[in-house]
């Protein structure tokens, strides 16, 4: 199929445009003649290359569910609401989505089996709500309860990606200005001490050893960290891999307190979000694993699955785990023992939340004053073993 231009006349004498897509021009041509339309023109539109194209972003998704959820309320039928998201898109990308899954649709596939073609934008989450949601007839307020779980889930998200961008920011920054003085600055000097006539200061000699050893191995100096990036991220591909750094994640001094905090609050999230659209608990247990981020996690969850299966609760295997707070599963305990889980795994996902909000400033905070004292001693100290055999020199004078 191919995308073409075409300009005619109606049987009015009204002159025509717009795009259609179709296999070849003919193609084109005959259904304007069906639609009364005189082709004038059919051209085959340009491709336009896009140095940085355009994606479907989460924020986009969630938009696009809930204007989904007002248009059914509104009794729009599935189809035409696709439609009409369409027109009011700009994201050429996600127009072209929208118009993959409206073509599956009038073919009959139901909305949540749609979901599931697309993996790269829905995830099993979704899927699972939305076919619940049609099964059950509330598909609407189904999207809506969607749509607030992923918000307050990419709020989530955000707030511990805004975390770590400072100091990785500055470390990075750090590690630049050190590279480039070693490299280029300090080795100047050296040429100026080496006929200062006098033993130079000890900081002075290993800031230029050091130098020395930054000139002759510089290749190592810049393609140690990538292969270092790149090893990780191959590491984490693989099972082993990714399992020894989500324990080494989890077990990490301040981080790990906030990831541990984040991955409760986002099981308590996602499972009440399930329960409440009325998906059955070992198909909820599967998508709350697949959906938890952190492998450990997930085992602990599929562990917890396997009990329920042998007729125990759901709150003996996540104590025995270790990864989950007393507090989290005595309260799950109640709701199993009252029948109120939604409301207390709602609740639990509240305070973790807050918990999470909390612990990211702490960690930032914490952080400064020692970012601060590297970047002094590092940066700092280099510059003053530099100018101390010049103060030395003075002093001579």
């Amino acid at each position: 199929m191919a995308e073409f231009l075409w300009k005619g006349k109606s049987r009015e004498g009204m002159e025509r445009s717009g795009e259609m897509e179709a296999a070849n021009k003919d193609i084109v041509m005959a259904t304007l003649r069906r639609q009364g339309i005189v082709p004038i023109k059919v051209k085959k539109k340009p491709v336009e290359i896009h140095l940085f194209p355009e994606s479907v972003s989460e924020k986009d998704i969630t938009v696009f569910f809930r204007q989904l959820s007002t248009m059914i309320n509104a009794g729009v039928p599935l189809v035409q609401a696709f439609e009409m998201a369409e027109k009011g898109s700009n994201n050429k990308a996600f127009v072209k989505l929208l118009k993959d899954m409206r073509n599956e649709m009038e073919g009959g596939v139901p909305l949540g089996e749609t979901l599931r073609k697309f993996p790269d934008n829905f995830d099993r989450l979704s899927c699972a709500l939305v076919q619940a949601g049609e099964q059950g007839g509330i598909l609407d307020s189904i999207l809506l309860r969607l749509c607030d779980y992923r918000e307050k889930a990419q709020a989530l998200k955000a707030k511990i990606k805004s975390a770590m961008v400072y100091p990785v920011a500055i470390v990075t920054v750090a590690f630049i200005v050190t590279a480039v003085l070693m490299i280029f600055v300090i080795p100047v000097f050296g040429k100026m001490f080496a006929d200062f006539g006098s033993a130079l200061p000890m900081p002075t000699q290993i800031a230029i050893t050091l130098s020395n050893a930054f000139v002759d191995y510089w290749y190592v100096v810049v393609f140690t960290p990538i292969i270092l990036v790149v090893g990780i991220r191959q590491a984490y591909k693989t099972e082993p891999g990714r399992y020894r750094l989500d324990q080494l994640l989890l077990k990490m001094p301040v981080l790990g307190d906030v990831l541990r905090k984040a991955a409760v609050a986002r099981f308590c999230r996602t499972f009440s979000t399930l329960t409440a659209a009325g998906v059955p608990v070992l198909e909820s247990l599967d998508t709350v694993g697949e959906t938890a981020g952190n492998v450990i996690v997930e085992e602990a969850i599929q562990n917890a699955k396997e009990s329920i299966t042998q007729g125990q609760t759901l709150s003996a295997p996540l104590t025995a785990s270790g990864i989950f707070p007393r507090m989290v599963t005595q309260m799950i305990n109640i709701g199993e023992e009252t029948g109120s889980m939604e409301e207390m795994l709602s609740k639990i996902a509240d305070f973790y939340e807050q918990e999470v909000d909390t612990a990211v400033d702490n960690m930032t905070a914490l952080m400064e004053p020692f970012i601060m004292a590297f970047l002094g001693v590092v940066i700092g100290g280099l510059v003053i073993s530099m100018y101390l055999p010049i103060f030395k020199m003075a002093s001579i004078v």
